[in-house]
C-alpha cells in the first residue's frame, strides 16, 4: 500500500491510499484506491481492511454472462468465465499453466469470431475456422482437445443448453506423436560431434549434463549446489524455472525426483562447479546458490542457450536441434545400453512407463532390428 498526498479545492489536506493487484484475464496490474481526512494508524488499517475488500470484489465479481441467455451468450463471454473460473479455483493451478491457457482460449476468440453466439456454433464452421489458420494438424487437434473442453465446462455450468454437435466435431488427421519425433534424437557419434563443436564451455557442459541426466532445461536451470550432491551420487529434482513468468515452481505435474549421479555424469557436475569457482572469480559477483549460473551469479538464460544450442546444431549435424532433443538422446542411449524402460521412465519424470513406451517406440523397434541381425549370426546346429 501506498499513500498519496492530495490537496481538496477548500484547501483541506486528503489521503489517498492505494493498493496495486493483478487482473487474472488481462495478467496486468490495476489499482484500487480509498481515500480519508488522516493518515493515522487507525486511518491505515481501516483503508487496507477497504482496500482488500475492493479487491477481494474485483477478482470475485461475476460477469455478465451470468444475467444472460444461453441464446446471448458470445464466445469472448464464455471465454472469460472460463479463465475466471480457472483462476479462483479452489484447487488453483500454476501461474505458468493459467498464462498458457489464457493464450490458448484467446486464441479461440481470435480464429471463431469474439462477438460469435455460442449457440450458432457447429462442427463445419469450427473446422472450417480452424482449418484457415494454416496451422499444422498436431496443433489443430491440441486446439481441438482444448476448445472441446471449455465448451464441455460451459454445458456443465449450464451457460449452454445443447452440445450434442460437439461429438461430430473430429480430430484432423495427424502422424501418432511416436512418428514424428522419430528423428529427434541424437545418436552417441552426433553427440561427440555436437559436444565438440561447442565452443562456449558453459554451454557445452550444460549440453553435456542434460544429456546424461536426462533432465529437463527447467529443472536444470533451477538446480542448487544442494540439489547436486556428488558425494552421494544424487540429483535431488525439486523445482523447474518458469521462463514465461521467470519464478523458480514446481516440477511438471508436480513431482519431484531423485536421480543417480552415474560416473560419468559425477565427473561433468564436478567440471561445472570447477567451471562456476573460476567464473564467480573472474567476474566477482556474490556467492550464488544455483549450479549453473551465468556471468552475474544469476540463473542461466534459457533463451540465449536454446539459441545457441540451435545454432551451433545447424552448424555442425545440419539440423536444428531443441532442448527437448537432448532429454529423447538420454532416453534413447539408456535403451540402446539396455536400461529396463521403467527405470528410464522413473529417471526422467514420467508419470509412468506408458508414457515412455509410447514416446520412445521408434528406438525400440531399432533394437530390434539389431537383436534380429545378431541372432541371424547365432548358428545352433
Amino acid at each position: 500500500m501506498w499513500i498519496q498526498e492530495r490537496k481538496a479545492k477548500n484547501g483541506d489536506i486528503r489521503y489517498r491510499f492505494m493498493e496495486r493487484y493483478k487482473d487474472p484475464l488481462t495478467g496486468k496490474a490495476r489499482n484500487v484506491s480509498a481515500t480519508c481526512d488522516k493518515n493515522t494508524t487507525h486511518t491505515r488499517k481501516a483503508a487496507t481492511a477497504e482496500l482488500q475488500r475492493k479487491i477481494a470484489d474485483k477478482l470475485n465479481k461475476p460477469t455478465k454472462i451470468n444475467e444472460l441467455d444461453p441464446d446471448d451468450i458470445t464466445l469472448k463471454q464464455l471465454v472469460v468465465k472460463y479463465l475466471e473460473y480457472q483462476f479462483i479455483d479452489e484447487n488453483g493451478i500454476k501461474k505458468a499453466t493459467y498464462s498458457r491457457n489464457m493464450h490458448a482460449y484467446y486464441a479461440f476468440v481470435r480464429i471463431l469470431g469474439a462477438d460469435t453466439k455460442i449457440v450458432k456454433l457447429n462442427q463445419n464452421y469450427v473446422a472450417d475456422k480452424f482449418r484457415e489458420t494454416g496451422e499444422g494438424n498436431g496443433t489443430l487437434n491440441e486446439r481441438l482437445t482444448r476448445f472441446k473442453a471449455l465448451i464441455r465446462w460451459g454445458y456443465e455450468k449450464d451457460y449452454i443448453a445443447d452440445i450434442k454437435w460437439l461429438d461430430k466435431l473430429k480430430r484432423f488427421k495427424d502422424k501418432p506423436h511416436r512418428f514424428k519425433i522419430e528423428d529427434k534424437f541424437l545418436e552417441a557419434n552426433e553427440v561427440r560431434q555436437l559436444l565438440d563443436g561447442m565452443e562456449i564451455e558453459r554451454w557445452r557442459l550444460l549440453t553435456h549434463f542434460m544429456i546424461l541426466s536426462g533432465l529437463r532445461i527447467g529443472e536444470a536451470v533451477a538446480l542448487t549446489n544442494d540439489d547436486v550432491d556428488i558425494n552421494n551420487s544424487i540429483i535431488h529434482v525439486n523445482t523447474t524455472y518458469d521462463s514465461v513468468n521467470d519464478l523458480i515452481t514446481t516440477p511438471k505435474n508436480g513431482e519431484t525426483r531423485d536421480v543417480y549421479i552415474q560416473p560419468e555424469l559425477a565427473k561433468v557436475c564436478k567440471k561445472i562447479k570447477q567451471l562456476m569457482l573460476e567464473q564467480k572469480i573472474q567476474y566477482g559477483y556474490e556467492k550464488s546458490d544455483f549450479f549453473f549460473t551465468n556471468e552475474k551469479g544469476r540463473n542461466i538464460e534459457y533463451y540465449a542457450y536454446n539459441k545457441y544450442l540451435k545454432s551451433r546444431s545447424s552448424k555442425i549435424l545440419g539440423r536444428e536441434i531443441t532442448t527437448h532433443f537432448l532429454r529423447h538422446t538420454s532416453a534413447s542411449l539408456l535403451m540402446e545400453a539396455g536400461i529396463q524402460i521403467d527405470n528410464i521412465s522413473q529417471r526422467l519424470g514420467h508419470s509412468n512407463s506408458k508414457v515412455t513406451r509410447e514416446i520412445y517406440l521408434h528406438i525400440t523397434e531399432k533394437l530390434k532390428e539389431k537383436y534380429n541381425q545378431q541372432i541371424a549370426k547365432v548358428k545352433i546346429f
